[in-house]
């Protein structure tokens, strides 16, 4: 069975994502992260924020020193989803840490949408302004 095509304009899948509530309960680190769930919403995508954090380094008695917790569950894909609205040069841990990921959890599924990833997603659906949010070295402020 082939996927249903949206036909909706920008500006009428826009004026529907600015009107949706998202989980009035989860707390949201970052902007991005809330508009995202919005657009996942909007599609009617079954999504969980932060469900797990993955084990990636351990001490020599066996206590976590370092983990990593995706941003984005997608259970009906069976996949995670890691937002970054860093500038390329600062994105050098997160990398680590997704490669360090895959090594230990081969069978994990998890994509990073990067910066200009999510600059794409949001002026696809009418979302400049979110989309500036996360422009120029202003956004470096925001929490990641």
């Amino acid at each position: 069975m082939s996927p249903e095509i949206d036909n909706s304009s920008p500006s009428q899948i826009q004026g529907q994502i600015s009107g949706l509530t998202g989980r009035e309960r989860t707390h949201f680190v970052h902007q991005a992260e809330e508009t995202f769930a919005r657009i996942l919403d909007f599609y009617g995508i079954t999504w969980e924020y932060e469900p797990r954090t993955f084990a990636l380094e351990w001490d020599t008695t066996g206590n976590v020193t370092e983990a990593f917790a995706p941003d984005f569950y997608l259970p009906e894909q069976n996949l995670y989803v890691e937002l970054t609205t860093l500038r390329p040069q600062l994105t050098t841990r997160k990398n680590r840490k997704l490669r360090r990921m895959k090594e230990l959890y081969p069978d994990i599924n998890i994509r990073l949408f990067k910066r200009a990833d999510l600059r794409t997603l949001m002026v696809k659906y009418g979302l400049d302004q979110e989309a500036g949010k996360i422009a120029g070295t202003g956004a470096q402020n925001e929490v990641e």
